[in-house]
Protein backbone atom coordinates (compact mmCIF):
# COMPACT_ATOMS: atom_id res chain seq x y z
CA UNK A 1 0.00 0.00 0.00
CA UNK A 2 2.83 2.28 0.78
CA UNK A 3 4.97 1.83 -2.61
CA UNK A 4 1.50 2.41 -4.41
CA UNK A 5 0.44 5.54 -2.79
CA UNK A 6 4.34 6.95 -3.51
CA UNK A 7 3.57 6.33 -7.16
CA UNK A 8 0.70 8.03 -7.50
CA UNK A 9 1.85 10.84 -5.69
CA UNK A 10 5.02 10.84 -7.69
CA UNK A 11 3.01 10.61 -11.08
CA UNK A 12 0.08 12.91 -9.67
CA UNK A 13 3.23 15.65 -9.31
CA UNK A 14 4.78 14.78 -13.01
CA UNK A 15 1.43 15.61 -14.21
CA UNK A 16 0.90 19.07 -12.70
CA UNK A 17 4.71 19.58 -13.28
CA UNK A 18 3.76 19.08 -17.34
CA UNK A 19 0.25 21.16 -17.05
CA UNK A 20 2.75 23.96 -15.94
CA UNK A 21 4.87 24.36 -19.18
CA UNK A 22 8.33 25.88 -19.08
CA UNK A 23 7.43 29.49 -17.51
CA UNK A 24 5.60 27.57 -14.53
CA UNK A 25 8.44 25.42 -14.09
CA UNK A 26 10.85 28.26 -13.54
CA UNK A 27 8.37 30.05 -11.53
CA UNK A 28 7.85 27.16 -9.43
CA UNK A 29 11.65 26.22 -9.08
CA UNK A 30 12.05 30.26 -8.14
CA UNK A 31 9.60 29.94 -5.32
CA UNK A 32 11.61 27.20 -4.23
CA UNK A 33 14.78 29.04 -4.22
CA UNK A 34 13.27 31.77 -2.24
CA UNK A 35 11.91 29.95 0.33
CA UNK A 36 14.94 27.86 0.79
CA UNK A 37 17.26 30.84 0.76
CA UNK A 38 14.65 32.73 3.52
CA UNK A 39 15.05 30.08 5.66
CA UNK A 40 19.03 29.17 5.20
CA UNK A 41 19.87 33.06 5.36
CA UNK A 42 17.36 35.47 6.26
CA UNK A 43 16.13 33.68 9.71
CA UNK A 44 19.62 33.51 10.68
CA UNK A 45 20.32 37.23 10.43
CA UNK A 46 17.17 38.06 12.03
CA UNK A 47 18.72 37.09 15.58
CA UNK A 48 21.77 39.00 14.71
CA UNK A 49 20.23 41.90 13.46
CA UNK A 50 17.93 42.11 16.72
CA UNK A 51 21.43 42.14 18.64
CA UNK A 52 23.02 44.85 16.88
CA UNK A 53 19.32 47.02 17.02
CA UNK A 54 19.72 46.15 21.11
CA UNK A 55 23.34 47.52 20.90
CA UNK A 56 22.55 50.64 19.10
CA UNK A 57 19.66 51.69 21.08
CA UNK A 58 22.25 51.29 23.83
CA UNK A 59 24.99 53.45 22.69
CA UNK A 60 22.10 55.95 21.53
CA UNK A 61 20.85 56.01 25.25
CA UNK A 62 24.58 56.19 26.39
CA UNK A 63 25.07 59.07 24.53
CA UNK A 64 22.08 61.04 25.15
CA UNK A 65 22.72 60.38 28.98
CA UNK A 66 26.50 62.15 28.55
CA UNK A 67 27.36 65.80 27.75
CA UNK A 68 28.68 66.36 24.13
CA UNK A 69 32.01 65.40 23.95
CA UNK A 70 34.27 66.32 21.13
CA UNK A 71 37.87 66.36 21.91
CA UNK A 72 40.40 64.21 24.25
CA UNK A 73 43.56 65.57 26.42
CA UNK A 74 46.91 63.55 26.13
CA UNK A 75 45.72 61.22 28.74
CA UNK A 76 42.70 60.14 27.22
CA UNK A 77 40.61 61.48 28.99
CA UNK A 78 37.21 63.26 27.46
CA UNK A 79 36.49 67.11 27.90
CA UNK A 80 33.58 68.74 26.83
CA UNK A 81 34.66 71.48 24.08
CA UNK A 82 32.73 74.99 24.62
CA UNK A 83 32.56 78.49 23.36
CA UNK A 84 35.67 79.97 22.11
CA UNK A 85 37.50 76.13 22.59
CA UNK A 86 35.67 74.71 19.79
CA UNK A 87 36.98 77.75 17.69
CA UNK A 88 40.66 76.88 18.91
CA UNK A 89 40.24 73.16 18.45
CA UNK A 90 39.13 73.99 15.08
CA UNK A 91 42.30 76.38 14.42
CA UNK A 92 44.75 73.60 15.90
CA UNK A 93 43.97 71.31 13.09
CA UNK A 94 45.59 73.60 10.40
CA UNK A 95 49.78 73.97 10.25
CA UNK A 96 52.00 76.48 11.22
CA UNK A 97 51.96 79.19 8.49
CA UNK A 98 56.03 78.71 8.45
CA UNK A 99 55.20 74.98 7.49
CA UNK A 100 54.53 76.23 3.90
CA UNK A 101 57.69 74.54 2.38
CA UNK A 102 56.81 71.16 3.47
CA UNK A 103 53.51 71.66 2.00
CA UNK A 104 53.98 72.97 -1.37
CA UNK A 105 57.31 70.07 -1.31
CA UNK A 106 54.35 67.20 -0.73
CA UNK A 107 52.46 68.82 -3.88
CA UNK A 108 55.73 68.50 -5.72
CA UNK A 109 56.85 65.06 -4.37
CA UNK A 110 53.16 63.77 -5.38
CA UNK A 111 53.29 65.63 -8.98
CA UNK A 112 56.70 63.20 -9.58
CA UNK A 113 55.31 60.11 -8.23
CA UNK A 114 52.04 60.23 -10.41
CA UNK A 115 54.48 61.30 -13.69
CA UNK A 116 53.20 64.67 -13.87
CA UNK A 117 54.72 67.84 -15.20
CA UNK A 118 54.88 70.71 -13.52
CA UNK A 119 55.21 74.20 -15.80
CA UNK A 120 56.23 76.87 -13.70
CA UNK A 121 53.64 77.92 -10.46
CA UNK A 122 52.08 80.65 -9.03
CA UNK A 123 51.77 81.43 -5.80
CA UNK A 124 49.42 83.99 -3.57
CA UNK A 125 49.46 84.70 0.31
CA UNK A 126 45.65 85.97 1.09
CA UNK A 127 45.04 87.19 4.41
CA UNK A 128 41.96 88.47 5.83
CA UNK A 129 40.60 90.60 8.72
CA UNK A 130 39.12 88.80 12.12
CA UNK A 131 40.31 85.56 10.45
CA UNK A 132 42.83 83.62 11.97
CA UNK A 133 43.56 81.59 8.39
CA UNK A 134 46.03 82.52 5.78
CA UNK A 135 44.78 81.19 2.32
CA UNK A 136 47.72 80.91 0.37
CA UNK A 137 46.53 80.44 -3.87
CA UNK A 138 48.36 78.24 -5.48
CA UNK A 139 48.44 77.72 -9.62
CA UNK A 140 49.77 74.63 -11.02
CA UNK A 141 49.59 74.41 -14.47
CA UNK A 142 50.65 70.72 -15.26
CA UNK A 143 50.68 68.11 -18.14
CA UNK A 144 50.13 64.25 -18.54
CA UNK A 145 47.25 62.01 -19.07
CA UNK A 146 43.90 61.94 -17.90
CA UNK A 147 44.95 59.17 -15.55
CA UNK A 148 47.90 60.70 -14.24
CA UNK A 149 46.50 64.33 -13.44
CA UNK A 150 44.22 62.54 -11.67
CA UNK A 151 45.98 60.55 -9.24
CA UNK A 152 48.11 63.53 -8.58
CA UNK A 153 45.35 65.16 -7.66
CA UNK A 154 43.92 62.87 -5.25
CA UNK A 155 47.54 62.07 -4.15
CA UNK A 156 48.23 65.64 -3.41
CA UNK A 157 44.92 66.23 -1.23
CA UNK A 158 45.69 62.93 0.57
CA UNK A 159 49.13 64.41 1.33
CA UNK A 160 48.23 67.83 1.93
CA UNK A 161 44.60 67.63 4.58
CA UNK A 162 44.68 71.25 5.07
CA UNK A 163 44.87 72.22 1.18
CA UNK A 164 41.66 71.94 -0.89
CA UNK A 165 41.15 71.82 -5.23
CA UNK A 166 39.32 75.34 -5.81
CA UNK A 167 39.13 75.51 -9.89
CA UNK A 168 40.73 72.48 -12.41
CA UNK A 169 40.94 74.09 -16.60
CA UNK A 170 41.30 70.93 -18.70
CA UNK A 171 42.55 71.33 -22.47
CA UNK A 172 44.33 69.10 -25.58
CA UNK A 173 45.62 69.60 -28.33
CA UNK A 174 43.82 67.60 -30.42
CA UNK A 175 41.61 64.58 -30.10
CA UNK A 176 44.56 61.85 -30.47
CA UNK A 177 46.39 63.75 -28.37
CA UNK A 178 46.75 61.43 -25.00
CA UNK A 179 48.50 64.45 -22.87
CA UNK A 180 46.31 67.13 -21.29
CA UNK A 181 47.13 70.57 -20.29
CA UNK A 182 45.63 71.07 -16.99
CA UNK A 183 45.75 74.50 -14.90
CA UNK A 184 44.50 73.48 -11.15
CA UNK A 185 44.08 75.82 -8.35
CA UNK A 186 44.46 75.01 -4.71
CA UNK A 187 44.19 76.68 -1.69
CA UNK A 188 46.25 76.13 1.09
CA UNK A 189 45.03 76.94 4.65
CA UNK A 190 47.31 77.78 6.95
CA UNK A 191 47.20 78.93 10.64
CA UNK A 192 48.38 82.48 11.67
CA UNK A 193 48.55 81.38 15.46
CA UNK A 194 47.50 82.84 18.73
CA UNK A 195 47.32 86.64 17.89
Amino acid sequence: MGLSFLQNAWLRMRWQAERLGTPGKIGFALFVFSAAFFFAAVLPRRAESSALMIKAETMQAQLKAEPARTSTSGSGIRKAVQGHEGLQVFYEFFPSFDSTPFWINEVVQSAAEHAVEISGTEYRLVREKEVKLARYEMLVPVRGKYSQVRGFIAGALRAVPPMALVDVAIKREGVDSELLDANLKFNLYLSEGPE
